[in-house]
Protein backbone atom coordinates (compact mmCIF):
# COMPACT_ATOMS: atom_id res chain seq x y z
CA UNK A 1 0.00 0.00 0.00
CA UNK A 2 1.46 3.36 -1.04
CA UNK A 3 1.03 6.71 0.70
CA UNK A 4 2.59 9.55 -1.30
CA UNK A 5 6.10 8.21 -1.89
CA UNK A 6 6.01 6.03 1.24
CA UNK A 7 4.97 2.40 1.31
CA UNK A 8 3.09 0.92 4.25
CA UNK A 9 4.10 -2.65 5.06
CA UNK A 10 3.17 -5.12 7.77
CA UNK A 11 6.28 -6.05 9.73
CA UNK A 12 6.91 -9.78 10.02
CA UNK A 13 7.33 -10.20 13.77
CA UNK A 14 8.97 -13.57 13.22
CA UNK A 15 11.68 -11.96 11.09
CA UNK A 16 14.64 -11.01 13.26
CA UNK A 17 15.98 -8.46 10.77
CA UNK A 18 12.66 -6.63 10.36
CA UNK A 19 12.06 -6.49 14.11
CA UNK A 20 15.61 -5.28 14.71
CA UNK A 21 15.04 -2.47 12.23
CA UNK A 22 11.92 -1.36 14.11
CA UNK A 23 13.70 -1.68 17.46
CA UNK A 24 16.64 0.42 16.28
CA UNK A 25 14.30 3.04 14.82
CA UNK A 26 12.37 3.35 18.10
CA UNK A 27 15.60 3.58 20.06
CA UNK A 28 16.37 6.84 18.26
CA UNK A 29 13.40 8.33 20.12
CA UNK A 30 14.23 6.78 23.48
CA UNK A 31 11.50 4.16 22.96
CA UNK A 32 11.63 0.41 23.37
CA UNK A 33 10.01 -2.29 21.26
CA UNK A 34 7.63 -4.46 23.26
CA UNK A 35 7.82 -8.10 22.23
CA UNK A 36 4.21 -8.68 23.30
CA UNK A 37 2.73 -6.68 20.41
CA UNK A 38 0.71 -8.72 17.97
CA UNK A 39 0.85 -6.52 14.88
CA UNK A 40 3.33 -3.90 13.67
CA UNK A 41 3.42 -1.72 10.57
CA UNK A 42 6.07 0.51 9.07
CA UNK A 43 6.12 3.28 6.50
CA UNK A 44 9.14 3.00 4.23
CA UNK A 45 10.66 5.60 1.93
CA UNK A 46 13.34 4.36 -0.43
CA UNK A 47 13.53 1.18 1.67
CA UNK A 48 14.20 3.22 4.83
CA UNK A 49 11.81 2.97 7.79
CA UNK A 50 10.38 6.45 8.45
CA UNK A 51 7.38 5.70 10.70
CA UNK A 52 6.05 2.79 12.72
CA UNK A 53 3.32 1.75 15.15
CA UNK A 54 2.03 -1.45 16.75
CA UNK A 55 -1.13 -3.03 18.09
CA UNK A 56 -1.49 -5.01 21.33
CA UNK A 57 -5.07 -5.75 22.29
CA UNK A 58 -6.85 -2.40 22.41
CA UNK A 59 -3.58 -0.51 22.79
CA UNK A 60 -1.96 1.30 19.87
CA UNK A 61 1.67 1.69 20.80
CA UNK A 62 5.33 2.02 19.73
CA UNK A 63 4.68 5.11 17.58
CA UNK A 64 7.56 7.02 16.03
CA UNK A 65 7.98 9.22 12.95
CA UNK A 66 11.26 10.39 11.44
CA UNK A 67 11.98 13.90 12.74
CA UNK A 68 12.48 15.28 9.23
CA UNK A 69 9.02 14.06 8.17
CA UNK A 70 6.93 15.00 11.18
CA UNK A 71 3.91 17.10 10.25
CA UNK A 72 3.41 15.32 6.92
CA UNK A 73 0.60 13.07 8.14
CA UNK A 74 2.60 9.88 8.56
CA UNK A 75 1.39 9.38 12.14
CA UNK A 76 -2.22 9.71 11.01
CA UNK A 77 -1.62 7.09 8.32
CA UNK A 78 -0.17 4.61 10.82
CA UNK A 79 -2.86 5.25 13.44
CA UNK A 80 -5.68 4.92 10.90
CA UNK A 81 -4.29 1.63 9.61
CA UNK A 82 -3.90 0.19 13.13
CA UNK A 83 -7.47 1.18 14.03
CA UNK A 84 -8.73 -0.54 10.89
CA UNK A 85 -6.76 -3.66 11.78
CA UNK A 86 -8.12 -3.62 15.32
CA UNK A 87 -11.67 -3.29 13.96
CA UNK A 88 -11.00 -6.21 11.62
CA UNK A 89 -10.18 -8.20 14.76
CA UNK A 90 -13.44 -7.14 16.42
CA UNK A 91 -12.03 -4.35 18.62
CA UNK A 92 -13.64 -0.93 18.46
CA UNK A 93 -12.13 0.82 21.45
CA UNK A 94 -8.57 2.11 21.28
CA UNK A 95 -5.95 3.46 23.67
CA UNK A 96 -2.90 5.46 22.66
CA UNK A 97 0.18 6.22 24.74
CA UNK A 98 2.46 9.07 23.85
CA UNK A 99 4.72 11.63 25.41
CA UNK A 100 2.73 14.53 26.89
CA UNK A 101 4.20 16.90 24.31
CA UNK A 102 2.78 14.76 21.49
CA UNK A 103 -0.72 14.28 22.92
CA UNK A 104 -2.20 17.07 20.80
CA UNK A 105 -1.27 15.19 17.62
CA UNK A 106 -3.53 12.29 18.59
CA UNK A 107 -6.26 14.59 19.87
CA UNK A 108 -6.45 15.96 16.32
CA UNK A 109 -7.15 12.39 15.16
CA UNK A 110 -10.19 12.08 17.43
CA UNK A 111 -8.57 10.74 20.58
CA UNK A 112 -9.56 12.15 23.96
CA UNK A 113 -6.91 12.54 26.63
CA UNK A 114 -7.73 10.69 29.86
CA UNK A 115 -4.73 11.56 31.99
CA UNK A 116 -1.04 12.33 31.91
CA UNK A 117 1.96 11.77 34.13
CA UNK A 118 4.38 14.59 33.43
CA UNK A 119 6.90 14.41 31.91
CA UNK A 120 6.59 10.74 31.04
CA UNK A 121 3.28 9.75 29.49
CA UNK A 122 -0.17 10.71 28.32
CA UNK A 123 -3.04 8.26 27.78
CA UNK A 124 -5.76 8.90 25.23
CA UNK A 125 -8.70 6.85 23.97
CA UNK A 126 -11.15 6.70 21.08
CA UNK A 127 -13.84 4.43 19.67
CA UNK A 128 -16.82 2.71 21.25
CA UNK A 129 -16.80 2.98 25.03
CA UNK A 130 -15.00 5.43 27.27
CA UNK A 131 -13.86 6.01 30.81
CA UNK A 132 -17.05 8.00 31.34
CA UNK A 133 -19.25 4.99 30.49
CA UNK A 134 -17.03 2.78 32.64
CA UNK A 135 -17.50 5.13 35.59
CA UNK A 136 -21.27 5.19 35.09
CA UNK A 137 -21.27 1.37 35.29
CA UNK A 138 -19.22 1.50 38.50
CA UNK A 139 -21.58 4.03 40.05
CA UNK A 140 -24.59 1.90 39.19
CA UNK A 141 -22.99 -1.23 40.64
CA UNK A 142 -22.18 0.58 43.92
CA UNK A 143 -25.53 2.36 44.26
CA UNK A 144 -26.95 -0.17 46.74
CA UNK A 145 -24.05 0.02 49.21
CA UNK A 146 -24.78 1.46 52.68
CA UNK A 147 -24.67 5.23 53.01
CA UNK A 148 -21.67 6.81 54.69
CA UNK A 149 -17.90 6.92 54.25
CA UNK A 150 -16.75 4.63 51.49
CA UNK A 151 -13.30 3.07 50.91
CA UNK A 152 -11.64 1.32 47.99
CA UNK A 153 -9.07 -1.46 47.85
CA UNK A 154 -7.43 -2.56 44.59
CA UNK A 155 -6.05 -6.10 44.61
CA UNK A 156 -4.58 -8.66 42.25
CA UNK A 157 -4.84 -11.65 44.64
CA UNK A 158 -2.67 -14.22 42.98
CA UNK A 159 -4.15 -15.94 45.02
CA UNK A 160 -6.37 -14.37 47.72
CA UNK A 161 -4.60 -14.62 51.11
CA UNK A 162 -5.28 -13.74 54.73
CA UNK A 163 -3.09 -10.69 54.13
CA UNK A 164 -5.48 -9.36 51.50
CA UNK A 165 -8.41 -10.18 53.74
CA UNK A 166 -6.89 -8.30 56.68
CA UNK A 167 -6.51 -5.07 54.70
CA UNK A 168 -10.05 -5.30 53.36
CA UNK A 169 -11.50 -6.20 56.77
CA UNK A 170 -9.77 -3.15 58.26
CA UNK A 171 -11.33 -0.94 55.61
CA UNK A 172 -14.75 -2.53 56.22
CA UNK A 173 -14.44 -1.92 59.96
CA UNK A 174 -13.55 1.76 59.55
CA UNK A 175 -16.00 2.66 56.78
CA UNK A 176 -19.67 2.23 55.99
CA UNK A 177 -18.81 0.39 52.78
CA UNK A 178 -15.84 -0.89 50.80
CA UNK A 179 -15.45 -1.45 47.07
CA UNK A 180 -12.82 -4.07 46.22
CA UNK A 181 -11.57 -3.82 42.63
CA UNK A 182 -9.82 -6.94 41.36
CA UNK A 183 -7.23 -6.36 38.65
CA UNK A 184 -8.67 -7.75 35.42
CA UNK A 185 -5.46 -7.94 33.40
CA UNK A 186 -4.96 -11.66 32.83
CA UNK A 187 -1.19 -11.88 33.21
CA UNK A 188 -1.02 -13.70 36.54
CA UNK A 189 -0.53 -17.40 37.19
CA UNK A 190 -4.05 -17.58 38.59
CA UNK A 191 -6.60 -16.67 35.87
CA UNK A 192 -8.71 -13.57 36.41
CA UNK A 193 -12.00 -15.45 36.76
CA UNK A 194 -10.46 -17.59 39.53
CA UNK A 195 -8.94 -14.60 41.32
CA UNK A 196 -12.25 -12.72 41.23
CA UNK A 197 -14.18 -15.73 42.51
CA UNK A 198 -11.79 -16.42 45.36
CA UNK A 199 -12.00 -12.81 46.54
CA UNK A 200 -15.79 -12.90 46.47
CA UNK A 201 -15.93 -16.23 48.27
CA UNK A 202 -13.40 -15.13 50.87
CA UNK A 203 -15.39 -11.98 51.67
CA UNK A 204 -18.89 -13.46 51.45
CA UNK A 205 -19.56 -12.93 55.17
CA UNK A 206 -19.28 -9.14 54.88
CA UNK A 207 -22.44 -7.23 54.10
CA UNK A 208 -20.78 -3.90 53.36
CA UNK A 209 -18.22 -5.07 50.79
CA UNK A 210 -18.73 -5.04 47.02
CA UNK A 211 -16.23 -6.92 44.84
CA UNK A 212 -15.98 -5.79 41.21
CA UNK A 213 -13.70 -6.45 38.24
CA UNK A 214 -11.17 -3.65 37.91
CA UNK A 215 -11.66 -3.38 34.16
CA UNK A 216 -9.34 -1.74 31.66
CA UNK A 217 -8.64 1.45 33.63
CA UNK A 218 -6.98 -0.04 36.74
CA UNK A 219 -3.50 -1.62 36.70
CA UNK A 220 -3.97 -2.73 33.11
CA UNK A 221 -2.16 -2.69 29.81
CA UNK A 222 -3.73 0.75 29.39
CA UNK A 223 -2.68 2.33 32.68
CA UNK A 224 0.71 0.68 33.18
CA UNK A 225 2.57 1.62 29.96
CA UNK A 226 5.94 0.16 30.83
CA UNK A 227 6.90 -0.34 27.21
CA UNK A 228 7.98 3.15 26.27
CA UNK A 229 10.07 4.30 29.20
CA UNK A 230 13.07 2.76 30.88
CA UNK A 231 14.21 2.01 34.39
CA UNK A 232 12.97 4.42 37.01
CA UNK A 233 11.05 6.39 34.37
CA UNK A 234 8.96 3.31 33.64
CA UNK A 235 7.92 2.95 37.26
CA UNK A 236 7.23 6.67 37.65
CA UNK A 237 5.14 6.81 34.48
CA UNK A 238 2.96 3.79 35.16
CA UNK A 239 2.36 4.39 38.85
CA UNK A 240 1.55 8.07 38.50
CA UNK A 241 -0.71 7.56 35.50
CA UNK A 242 -2.71 4.81 37.19
CA UNK A 243 -3.01 6.75 40.46
CA UNK A 244 -4.19 9.86 38.60
CA UNK A 245 -6.88 7.96 36.70
CA UNK A 246 -8.13 6.43 39.93
CA UNK A 247 -8.24 9.77 41.72
CA UNK A 248 -9.76 11.78 38.88
CA UNK A 249 -12.39 9.35 37.63
CA UNK A 250 -12.86 6.14 39.59
CA UNK A 251 -12.95 7.43 43.17
CA UNK A 252 -15.61 10.07 42.42
CA UNK A 253 -17.74 7.54 40.52
CA UNK A 254 -17.66 5.18 43.51
CA UNK A 255 -17.95 8.03 46.05
CA UNK A 256 -14.75 6.77 47.62
CA UNK A 257 -12.94 9.05 50.06
CA UNK A 258 -10.10 6.76 51.18
CA UNK A 259 -7.99 4.04 49.58
CA UNK A 260 -6.36 1.28 51.62
CA UNK A 261 -3.23 -0.69 50.73
CA UNK A 262 -0.92 -3.11 52.45
CA UNK A 263 2.66 -1.98 52.88
CA UNK A 264 5.15 -3.46 50.42
CA UNK A 265 8.45 -4.84 51.78
CA UNK A 266 9.32 -6.85 48.66
CA UNK A 267 8.18 -5.53 45.27
CA UNK A 268 9.82 -2.20 44.25
CA UNK A 269 7.12 -1.44 41.66
CA UNK A 270 4.28 -1.89 44.16
CA UNK A 271 6.22 0.17 46.68
CA UNK A 272 6.62 2.96 44.10
CA UNK A 273 2.90 2.69 43.30
CA UNK A 274 2.10 3.24 46.98
CA UNK A 275 4.40 6.25 47.02
CA UNK A 276 2.71 7.71 43.94
CA UNK A 277 -0.73 7.28 45.51
CA UNK A 278 0.45 8.86 48.76
CA UNK A 279 1.41 11.93 46.76
CA UNK A 280 -1.43 12.11 44.22
CA UNK A 281 -4.60 10.94 45.99
CA UNK A 282 -4.62 13.69 48.68
CA UNK A 283 -4.47 16.28 45.88
CA UNK A 284 -7.94 15.06 44.90
CA UNK A 285 -9.28 14.91 48.47
CA UNK A 286 -8.79 11.16 48.85
CA UNK A 287 -7.14 9.84 52.00
CA UNK A 288 -4.49 7.14 51.69
CA UNK A 289 -3.98 4.51 54.38
CA UNK A 290 -1.20 1.95 54.50
CA UNK A 291 -1.72 -1.09 56.69
CA UNK A 292 1.24 -3.19 57.91
CA UNK A 293 1.36 -6.71 56.47
CA UNK A 294 0.21 -9.40 58.85
CA UNK A 295 2.60 -12.22 59.72
CA UNK A 296 2.08 -15.87 60.61
CA UNK A 297 4.83 -17.58 62.56
CA UNK A 298 7.12 -14.63 61.93
CA UNK A 299 6.64 -14.80 58.14
CA UNK A 300 4.83 -11.98 56.31
CA UNK A 301 1.75 -13.26 54.50
CA UNK A 302 1.96 -12.71 50.76
CA UNK A 303 0.66 -14.31 47.58
CA UNK A 304 4.22 -14.81 46.37
CA UNK A 305 4.95 -16.79 49.54
CA UNK A 306 1.91 -18.98 48.88
CA UNK A 307 3.07 -19.66 45.34
CA UNK A 308 6.54 -20.57 46.59
CA UNK A 309 5.02 -22.98 49.11
CA UNK A 310 3.02 -24.55 46.29
CA UNK A 311 6.32 -25.19 44.48
CA UNK A 312 7.58 -26.79 47.69
CA UNK A 313 4.39 -28.84 48.07
CA UNK A 314 4.05 -27.49 51.63
CA UNK A 315 0.29 -27.59 52.07
CA UNK A 316 0.38 -27.40 55.84
CA UNK A 317 2.02 -23.97 55.69
CA UNK A 318 -0.24 -22.84 52.86
CA UNK A 319 -3.31 -23.58 54.98
CA UNK A 320 -2.06 -21.05 57.55
CA UNK A 321 -1.77 -18.22 55.01
CA UNK A 322 -5.02 -18.38 53.05
CA UNK A 323 -8.76 -18.35 53.84
CA UNK A 324 -10.49 -21.73 53.89
CA UNK A 325 -12.21 -20.88 50.59
CA UNK A 326 -8.87 -20.33 48.85
CA UNK A 327 -7.38 -23.50 50.34
CA UNK A 328 -10.38 -25.55 49.25
CA UNK A 329 -9.86 -24.36 45.68
CA UNK A 330 -6.11 -24.99 45.75
CA UNK A 331 -6.53 -28.66 46.67
CA UNK A 332 -9.40 -29.24 44.25
CA UNK A 333 -9.08 -30.98 40.86
CA UNK A 334 -10.12 -27.70 39.23
CA UNK A 335 -6.89 -26.06 40.39
CA UNK A 336 -4.61 -28.79 39.02
CA UNK A 337 -3.67 -26.92 35.80
CA UNK A 338 -2.89 -23.75 37.77
CA UNK A 339 -0.80 -25.67 40.31
CA UNK A 340 1.14 -27.30 37.46
CA UNK A 341 1.75 -23.90 35.86
CA UNK A 342 3.04 -22.46 39.15
CA UNK A 343 5.40 -25.39 39.69
CA UNK A 344 6.88 -24.97 36.22
CA UNK A 345 7.20 -21.17 36.47
CA UNK A 346 9.51 -18.81 38.30
CA UNK A 347 7.37 -15.78 37.56
CA UNK A 348 6.84 -13.30 40.40
CA UNK A 349 3.26 -12.88 39.15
Amino acid sequence: MLWADAELRVVNLANVREVAEVRDFLARFGLTFDETVEYTVGLYRHEQLVATGSLAGEVLRNFAVDEALQGEGLAATVVSHLMQEAARRGRYHYFVFTRPGKAHLFASLGFKEIARAEPYAALLEAGIGSIDSYCRELAQAAAALPAGPRAAVVVNCNPFTLGHKAVIAKAAQENAAVVVLVVSEDRSLFPFDVRLRLVREGLADYQNILVLPGGKYIVSAATFPGYFTRGEETVAAQTRLDATIFARYIAPALEVTVRYVGDEPYCPVTRAYNEAMAEILPQYGIAFKVMPRIAVGGTIVSASRVRELIRQDNWEEISKLVPETTYRYLVSPEAAPVIARIRSSHSRH
